[in-house]
């Protein structure tokens, strides 16, 4: 195991860490309450045996089960581990909420602190209409002095315009959570986040290095080129390498379901190493992502002319979405992420063709007539 400086703080964190999202399960639901501890208990305590310092679950995941199971999972072992769960932000209807669920989770976890403690999924209107009214900066500080939290963080979901004001907004925070992979340099904090919470001094933790598993598993026309690359390495490899040869990366997380899944990405990790990519890497990852948008469905370039709709409708966001499900062959979980992280207000439902748009797209796009399209792909169950 490979490990890294965590931010300010005099501690080295693991390169990989645990996500705690994607337990194995009895009932072939992968989010679901159902976790097989027969399963998740011993895989858990083999990534500690091999190094792995760095657990991060949620209050929400696995509908509230995987806290309570990492807590069995740590019993007898905690001191060998940093333990990182979250609040769920969008929960919080008063200010006590946040001290009621905080002990919840202490509870669960079997715990008498939480080393890292994330304000979850955080954006613009999160921040302004419910972190800041509700004074949960304020809050995590009052936990912070009498030791239920040790630090305090947050994860990110918007786009970049946002990541400035939320970590310019606190100096408590240690470190932050961004979704970063070889095709989201330019979505949500991407790179720009990156290196600005870097800039600050602040251990940066990965999510969705594979994009949910879809760069794990690309269509057959990406794997042909990865296998044609100078360099061999398998899909995960590739796209774990990319982000751990970036200094500014601290821990790479990973919702791993099996021993498989475990032991292939601790050998992964232990060839970490920052600025160890040469011209061919990065030649070849250029080439994947090349493939990738070729098979987008709209030629959208996130120019964001055509915004702000008249009606709402976050056209950019739409269209990614739209376009990843021909990236990965995956339209359910493409289907998924829209209504997870798209507010129905800004879906492709709320377009009342006014045209607008259209006349303003470089790209001349007919966005009208893609937005039926879109909602008839993405918008339904």
């Amino acid at each position: 195991m490979q490990f890294r400086k965590f931010g300010k703080l005099d501690w080295q964190a693991s390169v990989l860490g645990f996500g705690c999202m994607r337990l194995p399960t009895t009932d072939g639901n992968p989010y679901g309450p159902n976790i097989d501890e027969t399963k998740a208990l011993p895989l858990i305590r083999h990534a500690i045996d091999r190094g792995v310092n760095y657990f991060d679950t949620a209050y929400v995941y696995h509908e509230g089960a995987s806290e309570i199971v990492l807590g069995k999972a740590l019993r007898g072992c905690r001191d060998r581990v940093k333990l990182a769960t979250k609040c769920p932000v969008w929960m919080i209807q008063q200010e006590a909420d946040f001290d009621r669920m905080l002990g919840e989770q202490l509870r669960k976890l079997q715990t008498g602190h939480i080393d890292f403690y994330l304000l979850h999924a955080l954006d613009g209107g999160r921040w302004r209409n419910i972190v800041l009214k509700y004074k949960l900066l304020e809050k995590a500080q009052a936990a912070i002095r009498d030791g239920r939290i040790l630090r305090l963080g947050f994860s990110f979901h918007d786009t970049y315009d946002s990541f400035p004001e939320i970590i310019n907004g606190c100096d408590a925070w240690s470190f932050c959570q961004i979704q970063y992979n070889y095709m989201d340099t330019e979505n949500q904090a991407g790179t720009k986040g990156l290196q600005l919470a870097a800039a600050r001094s602040l251990a940066v933790v990965i999510m969705e290095p594979l994009l949910g598993g879809r760069l794990a598993r690309p269509p057959s026309s990406i794997g042909q080129v990865i296998e044609r690359a100078s360099v061999k390495r398998s899909p995960v490899d590739w796209a774990l390498q990319w982000l751990w040869d970036q200094p500014e990366v601290t821990v790479v997380l990973s919702g791993m379901s099996n021993m498989q899944q475990l032991d292939a990405n601790l050998e992964s990790a232990s060839l970490a190493r920052s600025h160890s990519f040469q011209a061919a890497d990065f030649e070849a990852i250029a080439q994947f992502q090349q493939k990738y948008r070729e098979r987008a469905a709209i030629p959208c370039t996130k120019c964001n002319y055509c915004m702000p709709c008249p009606n709402g409708v976050d056209i950019p966001a739409v269209f990614e979405f739209y376009n990843e499900a021909f990236f990965h062959d995956d339209v359910p979980t493409s289907r998924f992420r829209y209504q997870i992280f798209l507010p129905e207000s800004a879906r492709a439902a709320a377009c009342l063709a006014c045209h607008e748009c259209e006349e303003r797209c470089p790209q001349k796009i007919p966005i009208s007539d893609w937005m039926p399209k879109v909602h008839a792909l993405l918008g339904g169950v």
